[in-house]
């Protein structure tokens, strides 16, 4: 079983310039998703997907490939996330001359996700036979409580409705939120171009994480708030 694990991380960044590079307790933000996939040691490449020259130099500099540099057209705001990691898995294979038989992706933003998690990861990947497997968390809000939208006149209305109210949360069909940490894709979906989302699939699961591991790294805040946590001993990194 060959895997891909990637890395992907584009120049562009609205919220927080250079955000992918930005430090974090002393290392770039980048640093922590490279260390965890080195450490899982199970991918037989890991491999950095970008734009930028810059983002490839700190890539290299801690040990990862960048066998190419990702398309303009890959790089942009409205980049779907299953087209770029086609193209790495695509670029990739031309690279080494291999087939690789499953992907794994993981986000730069989210650095706080452990071996452990890949590792049940992969087990309930292989368990389940799926096709695509993301991490998520248990939903804040609730769609079918207490999560709102407007009619067509104007007007307050639950998001999804049910035969009979909800009057407690405990009471709701449970949802999740996608925490953008962990991905696992099948080599066949991922050459499948009708595949546009981690949802085109029919045999799509999902790795249920601690909120304590699912903060996304993505305004200035959030790298004061995850410095703070880590200054005060409530999580390392």
């Amino acid at each position: 079983m060959n895997i891909l694990l990637t890395i992907c991380a584009r120049g562009g960044s609205k919220g927080v310039k250079n955000k992918n590079i930005k430090e974090l307790a002393g290392k770039p933000l980048m640093y922590y998703t490279i260390k965890v996939a080195k450490e899982w040691d199970l991918a037989n490449k890991i491999i950095c997907s970008t734009d930028s020259d810059e983002i490839a130099e700190v890539a290299k500099e801690y040990g990862v490939d960048v066998p190419f540099k990702r398309p303009e057209i890959l790089a942009t705001d409205t980049s779907g996330k299953v087209p770029v990691i086609r193209h790495a898995l695509i670029e990739a294979e031309k690279t080494y001359g291999k087939e690789f038989d499953i992907v794994v992706d993981l986000d730069v933003t989210s650095p706080l996700r452990t071996v452990t998690d890949l590792n049940n990861a992969l087990n309930q990947f292989i368990k389940q036979d799926a096709e695509v497997l993301f991490s998520v968390v248990d939903a804040r809000k609730n769609p079918y409580f207490n999560m709102i939208e407007l009619n067509g006149d104007g007007y307050a209305t639950i998001s999804k409705k049910l035969d009979h109210n909800i009057l407690r949360r405990q009471d709701a069909p449970e949802v999740y939120e996608a925490n953008a940490s962990i991905y696992f894709y099948k080599r066949s979906f991922l050459l499948n171009e009708d595949n546009g989302t981690v949802l085109s699939s029919k045999r799509a699961v999902i790795f249920k994480m601690e909120d304590s591991k699912s903060i996304d790294v993505d305004t200035e805040m959030d790298f004061k708030f995850i410095e703070f946590l880590i200054k005060n001993g409530v999580i390392t990194i």
